[in-house]
C-alpha cells in the first residue's frame, strides 16, 4: 500500500515493515507452508545459521542464552546465595588430595562431587576446571578404558589445576529421598516425568543445569581457586552441560566439551532435552556461544560426531573468525568410539595447560597413572541430609517456586507494570516462541472476487508459514478500524455459504470495521489429521523441537495482526477470537491494539485443561498465565466473556491503578451476535 500524506498516524512498526518489503524486493514468499512437515526429532539434521557479522552473532547468542534460561525455568535468573556445602573424608595421595563435597542446590536437594587439589605446588591460586559427567554407569566414579573421570581429575591437579566432579541427578551420592532407587541411569531419569510439569516448566535438564550453575559457584568460592581461570569439561551428556554453562556463565574462561557437539544428535537423555530449546537453535549454537573464549572440542569416529571435520568444526569455527579468535578454537576427530578415553584426555590437558595454567611444556601434557577409583575416599562417609526432599516433595517446591515469584512480581501500578514488561516480553517471546517484528511479516495479494471479498495470504519469513486470509471491508463510510476475527474450529464458522461474511461479520462491517479472517494452522480447510497424531506434545521430547499447535496458531495470529495493520491506516487493529481461538487471541495480545476473546469457561487455574492440544504451552506457568500475557498490553482495552472462571482478581487491581478500569470488560456469560459487536466496536473506540 503506498504511504498517502493523510497517513501521517502510521506507527513507526507498520513504516520500518512497508520499507522493508520494499528493499527486500528480491525475496519471495514460499510457495507452501514449510510447517506441514513430519515433527523434528532429537536426530533431525540441522544447519548453522548464515553468519555475516560479529554484532549479528552476539545478538543471537544472547537470545539463545536468554531461551536456555527460560527453558530451565530460570528466568529471571535466581539469585544464589553461597552454597551450602559439607566437606568429609579428605585423603592425600603425594602430589594430589581428594574429599568428598555434598552442597545444596534448590532446598533439599543435596549434589556429591569429588574435590581434587594439587599438592606440592605452593599456596596458589590455581585454575580450577568443572567436571560434569556424562550417562557412563558409574557417573563421576566411572574409572574405565573408554571414561575415568577419577583419572582425569587427577591429572588435573598433578598439572597445577583444581578439579571438582560431580553427580548428575540420581547418580550415586545426588539422591532424593525416599522412594531411593539404587543410583543411576534409571534413577537420574525420574526426575520432571509428571506431564504438567511441561506447564511450569519443570524438567530434569532444568534440575541439572541449576545444579551445574550452583556448582559452578562453588567452585569458584574455594580458597585457592584464581576465579578469572576457569575451565569446564565433560563428555556425552556432560558435553551438554559443558556447553550449556558456557552459553549461560561468562566466568568459564576455557571450555572442551568432548564427543557431543552434533549437527545431528542432540540428546538423547531427559537432562538434555527442555521445552522450547532447540527450536530456533540446535547445540552447534549453543557450542559456538562459548566464543570468543577458548573452546575444544573432540570428536569419534564411532558416533555421532563423525562429521566434525567437514560440519561442526568449521561452522563453529566460522563464528571465532567473526569475532577474530581463530586461534582460540581447536577440534579434532579421534578414532574411536563415543569416549572420553586417554587421548581425548590428553587434547584437554593440553588445551587447559596452553589457556589456563600456562606453563611451559602443555604441548606434552598426558595422563601419567593414578590410583585405582576404588581405593580413594570418593564416596559419603556422612548420612544423607535430613531435610532431603522425594521427587514429589522437589517438584511442588518448584511449582510453588514459579506460582510465587510470578505473583510476586505481577504488577499492580504503572512503575512495576514497566519491569513487568522489561523482565517478562523476553519471557513471553521465549515461551510463546514468538515473533513480534512487523518486518519478519510477510504478506501478498491474491485478488478480489468481485463482491468485496480479497483474499491473500500472509506469514512469517524465516519460519516459512502461509497463513490465508479473507478480507472484506467495512460496508461503508470510513473503517473505525480493522478487526482481525479468528474461530478455533475454522474460518468457515464465520461464514455463510458461498463463503460470505456470516451474521457477526455483517454485523460487524457494518459498525464500520474491516475485516481480516486468518485460516489458522492445522484449522479448517489446512486440517492434517495425520500431521496432528503426530503433534503430540508429550512424546519423544517433541516441545524440545517444535512448536505446539497453539504457539504455531499465536504466531499466525500476530502475523494477521500486522498484516491488518497495512490495511488500517493508523486506526486501531482488534483481535478478537471465538472458541477455542479466544485463548490463542489472549496469548497474541501484544500485536494488538485491543482483544476481545471468547475465554470458553475454562478454569485458567486447572493443570490439567492447560495440556489440552489445542492450548499446551510449555512454561505458560512462568508468566503468571494468560492474566500475565494480557498484562503486557496493559493498559489497552481487554473484553474477555465465558469468563466467569478466569482470574479476574489478577488484572481489575491493575487497570483500577492505572486508571483504565472501562478498558477491562470482564463478562460472566456468553456474548453473541449484536451484543458482541457492540462490545468489539467499544474496544476499538477505546482505543482510539
Amino acid at each position: 500500500m503506498p504511504i498517502q500524506p493523510r497517513c501521517r498516524c502510521l506507527s513507526a512498526a507498520l513504516l520500518g515493515l512497508l520499507l522493508t518489503l520494499q528493499v527486500d524486493a528480491a525475496w519471495t514468499p514460499p510457495a507452501e507452508d514449510r510447517r506441514y512437515v513430519e515433527p523434528r526429532t532429537l536426530n533431525t539434521p540441522r544447519t548453522f545459521p548464515e553468519i555475516t557479522s560479529a554484532r549479528q552473532w552476539r545478538t543471537r547468542a544472547a537470545e539463545i542464552r536468554t531461551q536456555i534460561l527460560v527453558s530451565a525455568g530460570l528466568w529471571p535468573r535466581p539469585q544464589q546465595p553461597p552454597v551450602k556445602a559439607i566437606f568429609t573424608g579428605r585423603a592425600e595421595f603425594g602430589d594430589f588430595s581428594v574429599e568428598h563435597v555434598r552442597f545444596e542446590t534448590w532446598p533439599g536437594f543435596w549434589v556429591g562431587a569429588n574435590l581434587y587439589r594439587p599438592l606440592g605446588q605452593g599456596p596458589g591460586p590455581f585454575p580450577a576446571i568443572l567436571n560434569p559427567h556424562g550417562h557412563w554407569k558409574s557417573g563421576r566414579l566411572e574409572d574405565t578404558a573408554d571414561c575415568s573421570i577419577p583419572g582425569r581429575c587427577i591429572n588435573f591437579a598433578r598439572q597445577g589445576m583444581i578439579a571438582l566432579a560431580f553427580d548428575m541427578a540420581g547418580y550415586n551420592d545426588s539422591q532424593f529421598a525416599q522412594p531411593a532407587g539404587a543410583g543411576g541411569y534409571n534413577t537420574h531419569r525420574v526426575f520432571g516425568t509428571n506431564q504438567t510439569d511441561l506447564l511450569y516448566p519443570i524438567s530434569l535438564m532444568g534440575l541439572q543445569t541449576w545444579n551445574s550453575l550452583c556448582a559452578l559457584d562453588l567452585l569458584a568460592s574455594l580458597p585457592g581457586v584464581d576465579p578469572k581461570r576457569l575451565g569446564c569439561t565433560g563428555a556425552s551428556g556432560g558435553g551438554t552441560q559443558t556447553f550449556i554453562l558456557a552459553a549461560l556463565d561468562d566466568r568459564l574462561a576455557a571450555l572442551a566439551p568432548m564427543v557431543m557437539l552434533s549437527h545431528t544428535m542432540q540428546g538423547g537423555c531427559s537432562c538434555e532435552n527442555m521445552p522450547g530449546l532447540r527450536i530456533d537453535y540446535s547445540n552447534l549454537e549453543i557450542g559456538a556461544c562459548a566464543a570468543p573464549r577458548p573452546l575444544q572440542f573432540t570428536a569419534a569416529t564411532g558416533d555421532w560426531t563423525r562429521m566434525t571435520l567437514t560440519m561442526e568444526g568449521p561452522a563453529i569455527a566460522g563464528v571465532y573468525a567473526r569475532l577474530g579468535a581463530t586461534d582460540r578454537v581447536n577440534y579434532d576427530l579421534l578414532p574411536f568410539n563415543h569416549n572420553y578415553n586417554h587421548a581425548t584426555r590428553q587434547t584437554a590437558y593440553r588445551w587447559f595447560g596452553r589457556w589456563l595454567t600456562r606453563r611451559p611444556g602443555w604441548e606434552s601434557l598426558q595422563d601419567q597413572p593414578w590410583p585405582p577409583a576404588d581405593t580413594l575416599p570418593l564416596r559419603a562417609t556422612n548420612t544423607p541430609a535430613a531435610d532431603g526432599k522425594t521427587v514429589a516433595e522437589m517438584t511442588e517446591w518448584l511449582r510453588s517456586r514459579t506460582r510465587t515469584l510470578a505473583a510476586d512480581q505481577f504488577p499492580g501500578d504503572r512503575a512495576s507494570l514497566r519491569q513487568w514488561q522489561t523482565t517478562m516480553t523476553p519471557a513471553y517471546r521465549h515461551v510463546l516462541q514468538v515473533d513480534l517484528e512487523p518486518a519478519h511479516t510477510w504478506q501478498e495479494e491474491l485478488g478480489t472476487d468481485g463482491q468485496g471479498r480479497r483474499q491473500a495470504v500472509t506469514g512469517h519469513r524465516e519460519r516459512g508459514s502461509r497463513v490465508p486470509v479473507l478480507v472484506f471491508p467495512p460496508t461503508a463510510g470510513r473503517p473505525l478500524g480493522w478487526l482481525v476475527l479468528a474461530h478455533g474450529r475454522s474460518r468457515t464458522q464465520l461464514l455463510e455459504a458461498g463463503g460470505q461474511p456470516g451474521e457477526l461479520a455483517r454485523q460487524l462491517r457494518a459498525r464500520g470495521f474491516g475485516l481480516v479472517l486468518p485460516e489458522l494452522f492445522l484449522c479448517g480447510e489446512l486440517a492434517r489429521p495425520d500431521l496432528a497424531r503426530k503433534r503430540n506434545p508429550q512424546y519423544n521430547f517433541f516441545t524440545t523441537y517444535n512448536r505446539t499447535d497453539a504457539q504455531e496458531r499465536t504466531q499466525d495470529l500476530i502475523n494477521a495482526c500486522h498484516y491488518a495493520r497495512t490495511l488500517a491506516e493508523g486506526r486501531p487493529v482488534v483481535l478478537c477470537g471465538l472458541a477455542q481461538a479466544g485463548w490463542w487471541a489472549q496469548m497474541a495480545a501484544p500485536a494488538a491494539d485491543a482483544v476481545v476473546a471468547d475465554c470458553g469457561r475454562l478454569d485458567p487455574a486447572d493443570d490439567t485443561r492447560l495440556l489440552d492440544p489445542d492450548l499446551v504451552v510449555p512454561g505458560i506457568r512462568s508468566l503468571n498465565d494468560f492474566a500475565g500475557i494480557l498484562a503486557l498490553n496493559a493498559p489497552r482495552p481487554v473484553t474477555l466473556f465465558n469468563a466467569q472462571r478466569f482470574q479476574a482478581e489478577r488484572l481489575t487491581p491493575l487497570y483500577t491503578a492505572l486508571k483504565a478500569t472501562p478498558r477491562l470488560q470482564i463478562v460472566a456469560g456468553e456474548l453473541a451476535g449484536e451484543e458482541l459487536a457492540a462490545r468489539v466496536e467499544q474496544a476499538a473506540q477505546a482505543a482510539r
